[in-house]
């Protein structure tokens, strides 16, 4: 995980903002559930499409869905069955941080994901 060395919010904020690629993508990690956790050993791991997470916290928690979107830039994802009426009445997708979901089942098609998470093991 990316350490943040500094404890001023500043500095933070401008470390995650600028942060290179291959480090933002570890920003995007989620705890996993108990099953998973025993499964594989590991305490979380990174958020990719197809998972199903469950929502944790905020006004749609207890929801549960697969990931459809996620955004690198903005470090938040899109789970399906969330979302916020626009004033027009139709439905947008609420973007979610990964820290308030809890993956309850994972998207095992990447061959060296299944390689990551064996190691763990």
């Amino acid at each position: 995980m990316v350490r943040l060395e500094s404890k001023q919010p500043r500095k933070q904020r401008n470390i995650r903002r600028n942060a290179p690629a291959h480090l933002r993508g570890k920003f995007l990690s989620a705890p996993l559930s108990e099953e998973l956790r025993k499964q594989y050993n590991t305490r979380n791991t990174r958020i990719v499409k197809g998972d199903t997470v469950k929502l944790v916290r905020g006004e749609a928690s207890g929801t549960e869905g697969l990931v459809e979107e996620i955004d690198m830039g903005n470090y938040r994802i899109v789970v399906e069955g969330v979302s916020i009426p626009k004033s027009d009445g139709t439905e947008m997708p609420r973007p979610v941080d990964p820290s308030n979901v809890l993956i309850t089942k994972l998207n095992l098609k990447d061959t060296r994901r299944v390689q990551k998470l064996s190691e763990a093991r």
